[in-house]
This record gives C-alpha cells, structure tokens and sequence, in this order.
C-alpha cells in the first residue's frame, strides 16, 4: 500500500481537496471514489490507503464540501457540476481511462459523470442505487429540508439522530463522531448534495439505463436497501451484490473484506 497524501487541484468553481494514494507499481485504472451527503472524501480516507496495493486510489471533496471550494449559491449547485468536478481531478491528474465508484449521492455522480464520458470510464461500482418513485421523491424533500441554525442545537440534534438512527454493524462511536463532524463542515452548504441528488433523481434511473460500463450495485443494510433492488432491470451489463451483514461504516468496520469485494467488482470489467 501507499501513503495517502493530500493535495488541491483547480476545478470549476475553485479549488478541489482530494486524498490520493500511488503505489510504487500500478497494474490496475485508477480509482476514484465519490462520497454521499453531506460528507466528503474522508469518508474514504482508511480505504485509499490500505486498497492502494495495485492502483491510484483518489477520493475527492465535492464542490462546497470538506475543504473544497464551493460553488455559488445561485443557481444550485447540480449532480452534472459534481460529476464534473470528478473530470476536473482526473484531467487535473492526467489519469486517463479511470474506474469509479459512489455511494449514495455518489451512486448518481458516478452514472453522470460516465454518461458526461462514457469512454473515459472503465468499471463502475455503487453503494446503494436512489431509485425513487415520486412518492419516494417527496418524502425525501421533507425528510432532507434545509434546517435553520438556532440556540437549541436542533439542525445538530437532527443530524446526530440520523447518524444513530443509520448506524451499521461495527460501526464504533468514534467512527460516528467522525462521520457527524463532516456534515458541519459542509456549514450552511449542507443540505446542498441531498438538493442536488434529490433534484437528479428523476433523471438517474435514465442514465444507469443507457450506460454499457459493467456496473456492481453493492447492496448494504442501510436506509437505501429497499430502494436498491429497483435498479436492477436498469442494468444493461451488471449485478446487485446483496451485502447483508454491513451497513453505514462498512468501509472502516468491514474494510478489509469491503477491498476484496470492491477489487473482484472492478477486476470483472
């Protein structure tokens, strides 16, 4: 493996912090790993380094997330313009033809960004698939509505119940600590990724369908796993791997078995 450095590359609305780790000899494509919301690339920070045995593995911080500049806030920041910042590392990079993998939110940057260039994509992998009805779509809405700072603490009492209420098996108090502290990082922006994910969902079901890339849908226990299996007639050339036992926290809880599983996905394409 490789140690993980930490660098700024310049991308569409400023610059993008990104882990990335290079070992000394690289058989494979390049990872890139896109985080759900509101979290950024430290979501991946244990996996780039320890999985880094055959490939650059490159986990970034969307625009207006971790430390990340953000975008403006009119008009919104989009899926489109996180897929682009994923385009903005790689040309950045010079990494040519890259695999990709996302989770949750991430699971609609990574269809986009492979829709923006489809033959710069090689294997995709994602952690769950959004695939909402407009009833679901709805019931998002008011689930991920914007909440207002107040002396009560009550936008922080929301986001550490939800990270209770989605806690995976292994899952360690610090580890939730640590998850809990990247959503405040994300400050006024924070509701920004679940807008955009939510706003993109009509469209994603769409684009998953029309991609040729192999895709493996890994399928957790997590708040996704009902909706996940939706997407599986969608598939022109993939599979849902059913992965009962994790949950939120598997990349770090289960890592070591979430790298196996995660390299035989990409190895397949």
């Amino acid at each position: 493996m490789a140690r993980t450095k930490r660098m700024f590359v310049d991308g569409a609305f400023g610059q993008i912090h990104l882990r990335m780790a290079v070992p000394k000899i690289m058989s494979k494509r390049p990872l890139l790993m896109m985080h759900m919301s509101p979290k950024s690339g430290r979501l991946f920070a244990g996996f780039v380094e320890d999985a880094s045995t055959d490939r650059i593995i490159i986990a970034h911080d969307y625009p207006g997330f971790g430390e990340s500049d953000p975008p403006p806030s009119d008009p919104h920041v989009t899926i489109e313009d996180y897929a682009q910042s994923v385009w903005d590392v790689v040309d950045a990079l010079d990494l040519g033809k890259v695999d990709l993998l996302g989770y949750h939110t991430g699971s609609e940057v990574v269809a986009e960004a492979a829709r923006q260039r489809p033959e710069s994509v090689g294997g995709i992998v994602m952690v769950s698939a959004p695939i909402f009805t407009a009833e679901d779509i709805a019931e998002m809405k008011q689930t991920y509505s914007f909440t207002p700072l107040d002396a009560e603490g009550t936008r922080f009492k929301k986001m550490w119940a939800a990270v209770k209420a989605h806690r995976g098996p292994g899952m360690t108090l610090e580890m939730m600590a640590v998850t809990f502290s990247e959503n405040l990082r994300a400050g006024e922006n924070y509701d920004w990724g679940h807008r955009a994910a939510i706003e993109y969902a009509t469209t994603y079901p769409e684009t998953v369908k029309k991609l040729p890339h192999r895709i493996t849908v890994l399928m957790p226990d997590d708040d996704l796993a009902f909706y996940t299996p939706r997407i599986i007639p969608l598939l022109q050339n993939g599979e849902v791997v059913d992965c009962p036992n994790w949950g939120h926290g598997f990349l770090d809880a289960h890592r070591e078995q979430a790298i196996s599983v995660i390299k035989t996905a990409l190895d397949a394409s």
